[in-house]
């Protein structure tokens, strides 16, 4: 694997293998994150990015012109100790621009390298309201797996299409013999630009019951309970725009039925 670069070749047991590239809300890759973090998952190994990035420019600092640096995509693993499933994470800081059919499969290399069987993906599902508690919407590659996620009442949300290389992932490793599970967290329109923690807390809640590893979510939700206040601020602001710009006080309306 020319563009595959690894730092060592663990023995590992059953593993399996979550994904997350960034998306809306960044659902995915702060799940994926604070999983690497709170396992103290050590770096496997990387994907080299030059055959799938292209630069349009450079930055300038201070007026001083900046080396281009390409997007990282970074394994990780983390040792059951026999307790349970090894588990490799795959972490990217960019969707590739060129080659993502290629760019997946050199990731499902890395994982049937180590004897990976399934495979985790992490998304996000845009909904119009937002909801008090982000419901985790599922998608997987056989009826059994989704038998699986509804014992742990992820929601079958039936026809969606899931973007970019958190949903291409998974086609290819169906392509490929491998069960695939997709994990969406809900995530308002409105604040898509925004980091949502609080829908990466709902699709960790669920993969982590999926693994069979336990992790502390304190962190998770502190960083949940900050973006949460500058989301409803958002929804406040809107619904102030929508009374005052599209509705008339009662007077003004009988003012103009009466005129009529």
């Amino acid at each position: 694997m020319k563009s595959v670069k690894l730092y060592r070749e663990p023995e590992m047991v059953n593993p399996c293998l979550v994904t997350a590239w960034p998306g809306v809300g960044n659902v995915a890759v702060i799940a994926a994150t604070y999983l690497k973090d709170r396992l103290n998952a050590e770096e496997l190994g990387e994907i080299d990015p030059s055959a799938f990035f292209d630069f349009g420019g450079v930055f300038i600092k201070d007026n001083l012109v900046d080396t281009p640096t390409f997007p990282e995509g970074k394994f990780y693993y983390w040792d059951s100790g026999g307790e349970g499933k090894d588990i490799i994470i795959f972490l990217a800081e960019a969707q590739p621009a060129t080659g993502s059919y290629e760019y997946a499969g050199l990731v499902l290399d890395v994982a049937q390298r180590f004897g990976v069987k399934r495979v985790y993906s992490l998304a996000a599902a845009i909904t119009e309201y937002h909801p008090d508690q982000p419901r985790v919407l599922g998608a997987a590659s056989s009826p059994e797996l989704l038998e699986e996620l509804k014992k742990l009442e992820v929601v079958m949300a039936g026809d969606f299409y899931v973007a970019g290389l958190n949903g291409l992932l998974l086609g290819v490793a169906t392509e490929r013999g491998m069960e695939g599970v997709c994990l969406l967290g809900e995530t308002v329109k409105y604040a898509a630009r925004m980091a949502n923690p609080r829908a990466s807390q709902s699709v960790l809640g669920a993969l982590t019951n999926l693994l069979g590893v336990e992790i502390d979510m304190a962190e998770l939700e502190e960083f949940a309970e900050s973006t949460e206040k500058q989301i409803r601020q958002i929804n406040n602001e809107m619904k102030r725009e929508f009374l005052q710009n599209f509705t008339k006080p009662i007077w003004e309306r009988q003012e103009h039925e009466e005129n009529g």
